[in-house]
């Protein structure tokens, strides 16, 4: 599903983000991209969103070259990738209904059809009984599964997770890869970034560790020790 073929990205002609990454991802897969901060990971995920084109290499989603894609075909590319984040990114005036709707609202989806898909994944994400609450009612757990509904609105075909649980506790972190793991026993490719050892280390899935912008090692059912 995904490939990184001979990518590298350079910054300013000299800071080197990512250097001759090599990498399949296939469809329903669940990978952990783990490496200390600063290390790329991020940068290889704004490279399969296409907020960043590479400086060598192509990045290839199915038989889609990312890089070839004209601007007005983005907002599709997108919709085949859901993004949760760190930091929620939720929209502050909206309550939890309205920040999943809006996501629906921009295509032009009628509000029956937003009403019930938005519901479903509320239910998906246990938080139904939280549709009217606003960001700052909830906790940062129930944020993040706000995001993960937000993120599935669209019935991606991949989520990618940067560092999801780093502002949660260790009952939260759980709660979320626990979902994550839920979302992708139905089908949804995982990409899940994150520097956490126990995470990683007991989910026992794929992991692919980048240290210095290079890929260090690739392991089914791996560890992170650093």
């Amino acid at each position: 599903m995904i490939r990184f073929k001979d990518v590298s990205k350079i910054y300013n002609h000299r800071s080197i983000a990512l250097e001759d990454i090599n990498l399949r991802i296939k469809s329903k897969e669940f990978v952990c991209l783990a490496g200390p901060s600063g290390a790329g990971k991020t940068t290889l995920l704004r490279l399969l969103i296409a907020e960043e084109c590479p400086t060598k290499g192509e990045v290839w989603l199915g038989k889609l070259n990312i890089n070839k894609l004209r601007s007005k075909h983005m907002p599709y590319l997108r919709r085949r990738i859901g993004m949760i984040f760190q930091d929620f990114k939720l929209l502050s005036n909206k309550n939890a209904y309205e920040n999943i709707a809006f996501a629906m609202e921009v295509w032009g989806v009628d509000d029956k059809e937003i009403k019930k898909d938005v519901f479903q994944v509320l239910e998906l994400v246990g938080l139904q009984d939280k549709a009217d609450h606003f960001p700052y009612q909830l906790s940062g757990g129930e944020k993040q599964r706000i995001a993960i509904a937000r993120a599935l609105i669209h019935r991606p075909e991949i989520i990618i997770a940067d560092e999801p649980t780093g502002n949660l506790d260790s009952v939260n972190t759980w709660e979320i890869i626990n979902l994550l793991n839920k979302i992708n026993e139905l089908g949804t490719t995982v990409v899940l970034a994150t520097h956490d050892r126990d995470v990683i280390n007991n989910l026992k899935k794929r992991v692919i560790v980048i240290e210095k912008g290079k890929v260090v090692s690739d392991e089914e059912g791996g560890k992170y020790i650093n």
